[in-house]
């Protein structure tokens, strides 16, 4: 049958606008091979098929940056810091190779090469441009002087970063570029501020457990040397010398977002006030526990992190309302590209939005992202493709090569992949329908919209889901839930009034767009808090390696880049990788990195905590690893462990003793009693146990261990040899892999603690 006319106008729309991405019936011959006696070598042609299409002219741009990030990630799992003078020459020559075999047939390999070897390249040099100084252990009583750089208002305390000018101690010599400091609650001095205090300084926090985050990394990179706080008074002080331009510059911000503040906090306040300044001034910090907590447990954690939504609103909002007003004048629409001139002005705003929310890395990616497509939009091109994705990664990991080992860059990378893909691959599918009625179309309208807003918010949930388990040890199983029901509000209302009432500030009109932002921010945080009580919202994961990630994260890519049925090897890749995390064994032992924390799986399955300090972040880390819905200050992480001045002890799974030893007396009698001992001294050589000591502790950071037979397999945070510059190597020293108690030790059911032996005597 002949296919009925269509009316003009008919591929107008989402239908008409993509109908260039997805191939005509009929113009691929690729497709699954049918099933029979010839199907191996029918099946062996259509793969040589798809790659050869795979291959062809304008595909392997998305894979630049893929290479390129994977150059970034060799860098950052290097041993040591590699040598400038050898990366750099050798991803020119590389370079220089791949340009003049552009008509070879392995150009595609070599530029492949050419691109992971330029990450490399650019990550080293970016290390080499911000190297200062790191404060490799405590001190704890330091004169500094320096401005304040920075100031962020939190719940319970301020936090200022000095640019360190002088600095005096009695115990080391060392002087840092930078230090971030907590100050009490209301003291922090201004931005611009030349001031002199005292502080404790304590090293750059190390990972918490092998394969965890690495902040020490994060703030090496940001500049800062060591963090700690202030002790006594701040003395405001005559800066000898001119802080610079850029003092100037974040004095002037930090201004302007004390003004907003201000206006905010005259019509709003509690929750409403911290969320309202978080989404346009980036502080997030005053929010209280209970709602930051509920956010992330819903899945609505990233309206709190300015990212590529909030710059897509902002640039939206003012892209329409610009457009909008110019197409109120008739001469401007027929005579002028005032789509255009609605871009730029866009471009303007979203760049003083990144100015006024601080600038971080995360924000500078949604940037660049938003500029991306807005110049596609001021040059004629299509805005949402694959290219304009791939040069956003390009522009972001040559700008900060750091941020690919950030979860904001690989979450909101990975979103956006699933987004665009739906973009070129499904809704074109999805959109074109045949001729209907007027009625019909105004019916099918909603639906469409709903059906788009649902899949948009199940794609990104799963396609970020990998990194959220990684990094967060959860997922949200009502985040499209929580997505559907509070972002309509936050796209059509906050966001709008708060920008509205950013331009009406100057002229005193603010206050109802205050009052409108509050209303809508009262709906996102009653959505949050109903998600987050259902049952089963906190989707806890235990930790994995970053081998399944790895996989989980290519898998990804080929669903989201490829365009023939090779995109389905992905899902068998993230089936792989996710069957590789759940089998991942737990720890049965966890070591902080100072020694002061011992974590000990018991015989019910959870840990149970022998402590000499605080330690609430640590053990924080450590129960969200293990999926454990427990938090520190839970009586029940003490059950079964003993302690008394000199030391705990707690019984393992197998009835054998493990001892944290805090006095040197106690290091005899535990060396006799105990399978492993902990302490922060050094070990005696005729120690029977299994011993974790100081030196090891300093060298290879926090540790966990696995029972093996009767020894403990020891994994390190850092393998001996490794040295970076956010973590400088300590003296060498050999450590055995596996650690053997000499003796046969003592077990639960034949002995008692030491503590309760003595405690029987008296």
């Amino acid at each position: 049958m002949a296919e009925p006319a269509r009316p003009p106008g008919w591929r107008r729309g989402i239908a008409g606008v993509m109908a260039d991405v997805w191939p005509p019936r009929g113009a691929r011959t690729g497709g699954w091979p049918e099933v029979g006696a010839d199907a191996w070598p029918s099946l062996s042609a259509h793969l040589t098929r798809w790659t050869r299409e795979e291959a062809g002219a304008g595909r392997l741009l998305p894979w630049v940056p893929v290479a390129f990030g994977a150059g970034i990630a060799v860098y950052f799992a290097a041993d040591h810091e590699p040598a400038l003078w050898a990366s750099v020459p050798t991803a020119l020559l590389l370079c220089i190779v791949a340009a003049l075999m552009r008509r070879h047939p392995l150009f595609p390999a070599v530029v492949m090469i050419a691109a992971a070897a330029s990450g490399y390249a650019v990550a080293t040099s970016k290390t080499a441009r911000v190297a200062h100084p790191v404060l490799p252990r405590p001190l704890y009583s330091v004169a500094l002087s320096g401005f304040v750089e920075a100031r962020d208002i939190r719940e319970r305390s301020d936090r200022i970063v000095l640019r360190v000018t002088a600095m005096e101690s009695d115990r080391h010599a060392i002087t840092l570029t930078r230090v971030r400091l907590a100050v009490r609650k209301g003291t922090a001095p201004d931005v611009g501020s030349f001031v002199q205090l005292k502080a404790r300084l304590l090293p750059p926090l190390a990972p918490v457990r092998p394969g965890s985050y690495d902040f020490a990394r994060d703030m090496f990179f940001q500049g800062i040397g060591a963090s700690g706080f202030v002790m006594g008074g701040i003395t405001t002080l005559t800066p000898p010398q001119e802080g610079g331009f850029g003092l100037r510059y974040g004095a002037a911000m930090q201004g302007l977002r004390d003004a907003i503040d201000a206006r905010i906090r005259a019509r709003l306040d509690g929750d409403e006030r911290a969320i309202a300044t978080a989404l346009l001034t980036g502080r997030r910090d005053a929010i209280t526990p209970d709602v930051n907590d509920a956010m992330f447990i819903s899945g609505l954690g990233h309206v709190l992190s300015i990212s590529g939504y909030h710059m897509a609103v902002v640039a939206g909002v003012v892209f329409f309302a610009v457009r909008a007003l110019l197409a109120l004048i008739p001469g401007l629409t027929v005579s002028l590209p005032i789509k255009k001139w609605a871009a730029a002005a866009a471009l303007v705003a979203a760049a003083f939005y990144l100015l006024l929310s601080g600038a971080e890395v995360a924000t500078q990616r949604s940037f660049f992202m938003t500029a991306v497509v807005l110049i596609a939009v001021m040059v004629d091109r299509r805005a949402v493709t694959f290219r304009t994705l791939a040069v956003a990664a390009m522009i972001v990991l040559i700008a900060a090569p750091e941020a690919l080992v950030h979860p904001s860059f690989q979450m909101s990378f990975a979103a956006t992949l699933g987004l665009v893909a739906l973009v070129q691959f499904g809704l074109p599918r999805l959109f074109a329908t045949p001729d209907r009625s007027v009625t019909e179309r105004i019916a099918l309208w909603g639906g469409r919209e709903l059906a788009m807003l649902l899949l948009a918010s199940l794609i990104a949930g799963l396609a970020t889901t990998p990194y959220a388990a990684f990094h967060f040890h959860r997922i949200t199983p009502y985040g499209v839930l929580a997505n559907l029901a509070a972002m309509p509000v936050v796209s059509a209302l906050v966001m709008p009034a708060g920008l509205l009432g950013l331009l009406a500030a100057p002229f005193g009109l603010d206050g109802l767009c205050w009052t409108l932002m509050g209303w809508g921010i009262d709906w996102m945080i009653a959505v949050t808090r109903w998600v987050a009580a259902l049952p089963g919202a906190v989707g806890r994961v235990t930790a994995f390696g970053i081998g399944p990630l790895i996989l989980a994260s290519f898998g990804l890519l080929l669903i989201g880049l490829l365009r023939t049925p090779l995109r389905w090897s992905g899902a068998v890749l993230i089936a792989i990788a996710t069957i590789w995390s759940v089998s991942t064994p737990q720890p049965d032992i966890l070591i902080s990195g100072d020694g002061r924390a011992v974590a000990v799986r018991g015989r019910d399955g959870r840990l149970h905590v022998m402590r000499t300090g605080k330690d609430v972040f640590v053990v924080k880390e450590w129960l969200a690893a293990d999926a454990d819905p427990r938090v520190p200050s839970d009586p029940t992480l003490g059950d079964g462990v003993s302690c008394d001045e000199s030391g705990c002890v707690m019984a393992m799974a197998d009835g054998r003793f493990v001892a944290l030893t805090l006095r040197p007396e106690a290091l005899a009698d535990d060396c006799t009693r105990a399978a492993l001992i902990v302490t922060s001294r050094a070990a005696p050589a005729s120690c029977a146990a299994a011993a974790i000591d100081r030196q090891r502790l300093q060298q290879q950071g926090a540790l966990m261990l696995a029972t093996q037979g009767a020894g403990f397999a020891v994994t390190p945070a850092r393998a001996v040899g490794t040295s970076r510059p956010w973590w400088p190597a300590a003296e060498t020293g050999e450590f055995e892999p596996v650690l053997t108690p000499r003796a046969s030790m003592p077990r639960v059911q034949d002995a008692t603690p030491p503590e309760a032996e003595q405690g029987a005597d008296d």
